[in-house]
């Protein structure tokens, strides 16, 4: 028996959410004593898993795998589940865990809880803390199934470095073609990604036009944080369709989100819930998004912004 956790990559290099699953998978394999298996595929250097306390490190190198294939990938986990007769896999809860977790469960006949906060109250019976309704409130789920996939919520655990054995070992598998064809993709480079962000800075309508844009930029600078949008800002093409955060866009916990020119429409809020801190400049003192937020500025971003900035510069200046 063992836990098995899926390490995902971009470009070769482990996300901030595979080395919290591992992280999170070492922890639950303590407590029920047994080993940590990670399974990657096209890592640059797998071996780093094992500073996160994997035990066993099963590689893939596939290149019909470079891009997601949800059911292919599902398909691999499956074998390898079988062959380490793993009752625990662990996966994040990004949008490609989301289509990956429910494909494996269907494979495997398996139960299935997304959005997974801390490790389970119980082992019998087997029951996790969920958040639920849009992050408003949390449910101690049940899984009764003999094998049991657990999506952990992205900043629910954190990244711990906890020696494990190590132990490499290659894998190789036939893949089903499941009808799937990458046509091409387009990635964002030299940017910090939404998904791997501590700190979101994200822009609305209230910015009155792209070329303002450079205060959401300039702020995201000095916080070395990442850059989102609005969903009516990308509809008017002021953005890319990449930076929609929200329920109908990219999900967002991150530590810190500052929503600026943003009023808050419930699938934006709802996307954003599970940040841990929200700020929110708009000129509306009744604009929706005051009632969810931590902290709010009533005020005019072309004026609260810049100065923002100044004195985040100087703070930092004086504290190099």
């Amino acid at each position: 028996m063992s836990v098995l956790v899926f390490a995902e990559v971009s470009e070769g290099k482990f996300k901030k959410n595979a080395l919290e699953v591992v992280s999170y998978g070492k922890k639950l394999a303590e407590q029920l004593g047994t080993q940590l298996t990670a399974f990657t595929i096209n890592a640059e250097t797998p071996s780093e898993l094992a500073s996160y306390g994997a035990d066993k490190i099963v590689t893939i190198t596939n290149n019909a795998l470079s891009s997601f294939d949800a059911k292919a990938i599902a398909t691999v986990a499956s074998q390898i589940a079988q062959k380490e007769n793993s009752k625990v896999i662990i996966v994040d809860s990004s949008a490609n865990g989301a289509y990956l977790a429910p494909i494996i469960a269907g494979q495997l006949a398996a139960g299935f809880a997304s959005n997974v906060v801390e490790l389970p109250i119980s082992m019998e019976p087997f029951v996790v803390k969920r958040k639920a309704f849009s992050n408003k409130a949390f449910q101690h789920t049940e899984i009764n199934t003999d094998i049991k996939i657990i999506g952990l919520a992205k900043n629910a655990f954190g990244v711990f470095e906890t020696a494990g054995k190590g132990q490499e070992e290659a894998f190789s598998t036939e893949l089903i073609n499941t009808g799937v064809t990458t046509v091409s993709i387009q990635q964002a480079t030299g940017k910090i990604s939404i998904a791997d962000a501590e700190i979101v800075v994200s822009g609305g309508r209230g910015l009155k036009g792209p070329e303002h844009w450079g205060l959401i930029e300039d702020l995201a600078a000095v916080l070395n944080a990442a850059t989102a949008c609005s969903k009516p800002v990308s509809d008017l093409g002021w953005r890319p369709h990449s930076e929609h955060v929200g329920q109908t866009g990219k999900p967002v916990a991150s530590n810190l989100y500052i929503a600026i020119g943003v009023s808050g429409a419930i699938q934006h809020v709802a996307g954003i819930n599970a940040s841990k801190v929200k700020v929110v400049i708009n000129t509306d003192p009744e604009a929706p998004f005051f009632k969810v937020a931590d902290y709010g500025i009533v005020g005019d971003a072309f004026e609260v912004v810049p100065e923002l900035i100044q004195k985040l510069q100087k703070f930092k200046t004086q504290n190099s």
